[in-house]
């Protein structure tokens, strides 16, 4: 069965972070082409407003995405650790216990979603010009979170057995038609936000069906048999316990970017604008470092679960390596290339200056944005479920408080929204490597943390 996926527990670390990231990298930026996509001949072919209105609802989409997504990340630390433990039937039935929460959990929040979407716009200031077409474009994409949510299941679930190649040709397959669908509802049939919200939904059912199809006939793990199909509340437990701080955490940044975005939406529907374009530029810039921290967490998982703590370490060092070069060449980028890439979105020349001055501000701080991913990797990997909850609170914290500081009493206007951000990941890099050197002392044979370890549920077996 080996056969079939990576054993990360010898060999170069670099070797294996690299080749388990770049397929999901690549698949992470074909996946956000999908907004990309919607923000882009939105922007260019309807207008300004259309383009504020998708990106009005980004926050909150986010946040259900989230809520969902981060069960399905501790679903596959758990397959990763027991991958590493080579324990096969446990890798089997912690698959099936992880998609019964995927199936419930998505239909849960899409409703609930659905129903509150003119409410929760409502709270965050949405601009009444926009705010028809940001609450159907938010309700497609309810309708569309199952999708979304077994996806990322089931690739997470590959990822975590060092298979990250093969959700990856469906997601091409998937984001080609969204563009192409999204061409033909919005610029040739003019039906606006609501042709993009509906290629979207289209893209992502594609893209999980395909995959699940494809994962069942050539994986030996999917092939289950009646054993298989134990519904464990300890192992349910074990997936929770990681899950749910990963889904609070996520949840936690999703309200706080409501937040941030209630703040840009009071500023008008110019600011609105500038301010969905750097988001989706600034959601491709985070891709690197996602996969970075993903490779790093099934790499620490599968180490850890062998009880190769050396190798962990050796994980780490080799991924804060990997970040910088990214960083330095994303800041470079920013710097020098800003309008350029704001003219993609929209032709106004006052968002397109606001939106590159934005890119600048918040390129200086990507080397602690990075430092977050590769700190929650290893973290993640080794089973540090409170960190994620520690990091989340930081992150809601600085985003209910230094935007507000920052534009209204510093004086600064809507630029501060950008510096805001910058700062916010300062905090929370900052916090996050904090957690690292206190909580990893004795597995890297440093100066003892006065509360040991494994005492505080280190490892989740």
């Amino acid at each position: 069965m080996k056969s079939h996926a990576t054993d990360m527990t010898t060999g170069s670390p670099v070797g294996h972070i690299i080749r388990v990231a770049l397929p999901a990298l690549v698949g992470n930026i074909f996946q956000q082409i999908y907004n990309l996509a919607d923000s882009i001949i939105v922007g260019r072919f309807v207008g300004a407003n259309a383009l504020a209105a998708v990106g009005a609802t980004a926050s909150i989409t986010f946040l259900f995405f989230a809520l969902c997504n981060g069960i399905a990340s501790g679903g596959g630390i758990v397959v990763s650790q027991y991958y590493g433990a080579h324990e096969d039937d446990k890798v089997k039935n912690c698959i099936i216990n992880t998609g019964l929460v995927m199936l419930m959990i998505p239909l849960l929040f899409g409703i609930i979603g659905y129903f509150c979407a003119p409410a929760l716009l409502t709270l965050m200031s949405t601009p009444a010009e926009i705010l028809p077409d940001a609450v159907l474009y938010i309700r497609c994409m309810c309708v569309g979170l199952l999708f979304v949510s077994l996806y990322n299941y089931v690739a997470g679930m590959l990822r975590a057995l060092g298979d990250s190649r093969s959700p990856l040709y469906f997601l091409i397959l998937s984001t080609v038609i969204n563009v192409v669908l999204d061409i033909v509802l919005v610029y040739f049939l003019k039906m606006g936000v609501r042709g993009a919200a509906y290629a979207t939904v289209l893209a992502q059912f594609i893209s999980v069906v395909s995959c699940s199809l494809y994962a069942m006939k050539t994986n030996p793990y999917f092939r289950f048999r009646k054993k298989d199909f134990n519904i464990s509340g300890a192992m349910l437990y074990k997936i929770l316990h990681l899950g749910v701080p990963m889904s609070l955490q996520f949840a936690m940044i999703a309200v706080s970017g409501m937040a941030v975005q209630r703040v840009a939406n009071s500023y008008g529907t110019l600011v609105v604008a500038a301010f969905t374009a750097t988001n989706r530029i600034e959601q491709l810039i985070h891709q690197p470092y996602t996969t970075l921290g993903m490779s790093i967490a099934t790499y620490c998982g599968q180490n850890f679960g062998a009880k190769k703590y050396d190798r962990v370490l050796a994980g780490y060092k080799k991924g804060l390596l990997i970040m910088a070069c990214l960083s330095v060449v994303m800041i470079a980028v920013m710097q020098f290339f800003g309008d350029n890439i704001m003219r993609l979105f929209v032709s106004d020349p006052q968002v397109v200056s606001l939106g590159a001055a934005g890119l600048r501000i918040t390129s200086l701080f990507y080397l602690v944005l990075g430092l977050i991913y590769v700190v929650r990797g290893v973290l993640t990997g080794i089973g540090d479920a409170f960190f994620a909850l520690l990091n989340g609170f930081v992150e809601v914290l600085g985003r209910f408080t230094v935007p507000l500081i920052i534009t209204q009493y510093m004086g600064s206007g809507a630029i501060g929204i950008w510096i805001a951000s910058g700062i916010v990941w300062f905090l929370s890099g900052t916090t996050a490597w904090l957690r690292f050197i206190t909580y990893t002392a004795d597995l890297f044979g440093r100066k003892p943390h006065p509360v040991q370890w494994m005492r505080r549920g280190h490892s989740t077996f």
